[in-house]
């Protein structure tokens, strides 16, 4: 797809792309190729692409692997998404909101998601048993999964993430490869499922509960931080509760200097 393609099709079609819904298209498809060398398809795989826009990404994959899933969340452009891929049997479109909507099997997704869908979209393909993933995303968005530990963007992102999958940050993508140009630069970046995670968690949703809340309160110390959590969690008396609290090994550190395994830990401690 070219710039002057996706002018083309906007005016066409009537369309302003909407801010709101990150509707940033790509226009250079040099990328294509990367993305799914990156994805190694092949023709046994199904693949996912998460807001599928106008369909020029979806129309690669359809030529690469067995079935594409095309999602688009905006009607209007699902319409021209449908005229784009309506003579590629391999591809099924899926209007609809990316989170909510039912989909068939797929082993892989390659996408280019708007920039507003990033972490439901992260947490949301780490819950399934997927061979891998490869988006290209926010570069800011991208450094906080692989932020160290004591970062300004180290968060419960970077340490639900770093326990669920082997997260990669590869080729950047430039904003001039865009239209409408976003702000800032992206990157593409690979999520494969660990073989050997570096640690597990008896309780995944309580574990991601439990960093999601330490995180509000990045900078007060453990014992201080977890001690409401524990008693809206557990439904336990402020004597018992101040009793667990001063228990952690880790009592003295704040969420930001907890390393990833620190969390699994305590999750799993509480949940005893």
């Amino acid at each position: 797809m070219s710039l002057e393609e996706a002018k083309s099709l906007l005016k066409t079609h009537q369309i302003v792309p909407n801010k709101l819904l990150g509707q940033n298209f790509m226009v250079d498809s040099s990328i294509y190729p990367i993305l799914t060398k990156h994805a190694t398809l092949t023709a046994d795989d199904i693949v996912l692409d998460a807001g599928a826009g106008f369909g020029f990404l979806t129309r690669f994959l359809a030529g690469k692997c067995k079935r594409v899933i095309a999602v688009e969340k905006d009607s209007h452009l699902t319409l021209v998404l449908r005229e784009q891929v309506k003579e590629l049997a391999n591809v099924t479109v899926i209007q609809g909101d990316m989170l909510k909507v039912d989909l068939p099997p797929f082993n892989k997704a390659v996408s280019i998601p708007p920039y507003y869908l990033s972490s439901q979209l992260v947490v949301w393909l780490l819950d399934r048993s997927l061979d891998c993933s490869v988006l290209i995303v926010q570069k800011e968005f991208a450094n906080r999964l692989v932020a160290p530990v004591g970062s300004e963007q180290y968060g419960w992102l970077t340490v639900i993430s770093q326990q669920a999958a082997d997260v990669q940050l590869l080729d950047e993508v430039s904003k001039w490869m865009f239209h409408p140009q976003p702000e800032v630069d992206s990157v593409i970046m690979t999520m494969k499922p660990w073989t050997k995670p570096p640690f597990t968690v008896k309780n995944k949703v309580f574990f991601r509960r439990m960093a999601k809340w330490l995180f509000t309160q990045r900078n007060k110390k453990l014992e201080n931080a977890i001690t409401p959590f524990i008693r809206s969690e557990l439904k336990l008396d402020k004597k018992k509760t101040a009793e667990i609290g001063a228990s952690f090994p880790q009592r003295e550190k704040r969420a930001r200097e907890l390393a990833p395994k620190d969390f699994g830990a305590i999750a799993d401690a509480l949940c005893q």
